[in-house]
């Protein structure tokens, strides 16, 4: 049992998935600080300063909060503002990746095409027979 699970553990794509998802993790880490701590400050700077993570519709009278996280406790409301941040994080996110895949498939060298196969018993022997048919024709 043992050797079954350090064949299943420690070959193939269990293994490659697991580095996969922690390298993904790290990753995403890294493009989160990228995008939140030098992209959208500058977004906010070009835009006059704007935050749309306190753009909300109250959908209950009692909530009279001027934030969105103090509006969410007092009752229902509709958060705009926070699914129009986050979209552009998406799509800055998305164009970032988009880019570095671009670049990655640039830098990538490219595998030399696949050698044809070779020819089967049938050609070859039919090759043969066309060949001596020749030969036949010019000695005659």
């Amino acid at each position: 049992m043992w050797t079954e699970f350090k064949n299943f553990a420690f070959k193939g794509n269990a293994f490659d998935l697991a580095v996969g998802v922690i390298m993904g993790g790290a990753f995403g880490k890294i493009v989160d600080s990228i995008v939140n701590d030098l992209i959208m400050p500058v977004v906010g700077a070009v835009s006059g300063g704007a935050d749309f993570s306190n753009y909300f519709l109250p959908l209950n009278s009692a909530v009279n909060a001027t934030n969105y996280a103090d509006a969410v406790k007092q009752g229902a409301t509709l958060g705009y503002g926070n699914f129009i941040t986050v979209l552009i994080n998406f799509l800055i996110l998305a164009f970032i990746l988009f880019q570095m895949v671009k670049v990655s498939t640039r830098l990538k060298k490219a595998e030399p095409p696949a050698p044809p196969p070779p020819a089967s018993t049938t050609e070859t022997l039919l090759a043969e027979i066309r060949d001596a048919l020749k030969a036949d024709a010019k000695k005659k």
